[in-house]
Formats: C-alpha cells, structure tokens, sequence
C-alpha cells in the first residue's frame, strides 16, 4: 500500500465513515470553513491514483467506494510504526504499552488466557 498523506488520510477516514460518496458528501462533513468540494476531489483523484478509491458514474457525476479496507490500513500503518520505531519487535510495543499503562498486567493475562482456550477449543496445542 502506497502511504498516504496526512490530508489524504483525513479524507479516507470520512469516506470509510460514509463508504460510497462523492467529494460534496466528505466536503459537507467538514466544520465551518468547509474545504470547497473541487479540493476535496482533488484528494479523491489521489486516492484512487494510489488505488484506494474506485469509481462508479451517479447520474452526471460520480461516486466513490474505498477498496481498501479501514482495517487493513491500519494494520499496514501499525507494521510500519513497529518497523520503524521499535525495531520490528512486537514485544518491544506491548512492553511500552505496558510501560505507559495503556494495557494492564491483567488484561495481558485475560488475553493470553483467552489465546489458550481458543487453541483448545479448534483442536490445537
């Protein structure tokens, strides 16, 4: 996935909230002063450039739907975070997590506690 700019994934991030949309529909979600939908579809034409977006003619116009998934996208932007700032470890980014009290000891415990019995359950381990 090509990255995105900080404006484009502002823009992806309403479009996956109204998933098929024109650039009026993403403009109009914007606080006062609103961009001008010809900026927004400017954004929308990179977009689908870097093969986020496909189009689909509307009566005179056209309408948008993300193609790639919200989800994915951020498990794309968390390997790249992981890669760059932690030295591709995961345990590196649960330590600081844990370290910054944004997970708990317990929660890691429920959750590995919860990764046994799903092994259980489907016949592994």
């Amino acid at each position: 996935m090509e990255k995105l700019t900080s404006k484009e994934e502002e823009v992806m991030e309403l479009i996956w909230q109204l998933n098929c949309c024109a650039p009026k529909d993403v403009a109009s979600l914007y606080p006062e002063p609103q961009p001008s939908a010809n900026a927004i579809a400017q954004v929308f034409q990179a977009l689908e450039k870097k093969g986020y977006l496909a189009h689909e003619p509307k009566g005179r116009g056209f309408v948008y739907r993300p193609i790639v998934d919200k989800q994915a996208y951020g498990r794309g932007r968390l390997s790249s975070v992981v890669s760059r700032f932690f030295s591709d470890s995961y345990m590196s980014v649960v330590s600081a997590l844990v370290q910054e009290e944004k997970v708990s000891e317990a929660e890691l415990l429920q959750y590995l506690a919860d990764l046994k019995r799903k092994d259980h359950s489907s016949g592994e381990g």
